[in-house]
């Protein structure tokens, strides 16, 4: 009985380690390292921030091209200009539609849905006035878009 248990025990020795080093590695491919293409306005803007470091990044606010000097903005910036945008041509659901898809797909967003929200409740209200505005509110930021349109009525 106690061979057998060494046995068992020798064989798990060696297995084990193995087995924990290959799950690792297939743990590590699987994880999607490279970051997405840059195929949105929201998500090239963000790779213009990255700068590589804090004073190279401050100088790098206001480049100057061909065409002349250029601000870059904040992702949440660019984001919130063109949903407001978009409510301006369509109506707040596909602007609320864009923005849950915005944040769905770069969650560093997040922390600035409900700002983004309460600009399109705001903005909303503007273009429809506040009780055709509020027919468009959705849970989405914590109802932030029905607090946008409440601070104009």
């Amino acid at each position: 009985m106690n061979h057998a248990a060494r046995r068992i025990g020798r064989s798990l020795a060696l297995v084990l380690p193995v087995m924990l080093v290959l799950s690792g590695t297939l743990a590590v491919t699987h994880v999607p390292w490279a970051p997405a293409p840059a195929d949105s306005p929201v998500l090239a803007s963000s790779a213009e921030d990255s700068a590589p470091d804090s004073a190279h990044k401050a100088s790098a606010r206001t480049a100057s091209t061909p065409a002349g000097p250029t601000t870059r903005r904040a992702p949440q910036d660019v984001l919130r200009d063109r949903l407001i945008a978009e409510l301006q041509e369509q109506h707040p659901g596909a602007a609320l539609s864009g923005l849950q898809r915005a944040i769905t797909r770069k969650p560093s967003l997040a922390r600035h849905c409900a700002t983004i929200a309460r600009a399109l409740g705001k903005a909303a209200v503007h273009k429809y006035g506040a009780q055709r505005a509020q027919r468009f509110a959705r849970p989405v930021c914590d109802t932030s878009f029905a607090s946008g349109v409440a601070q104009l009525s």
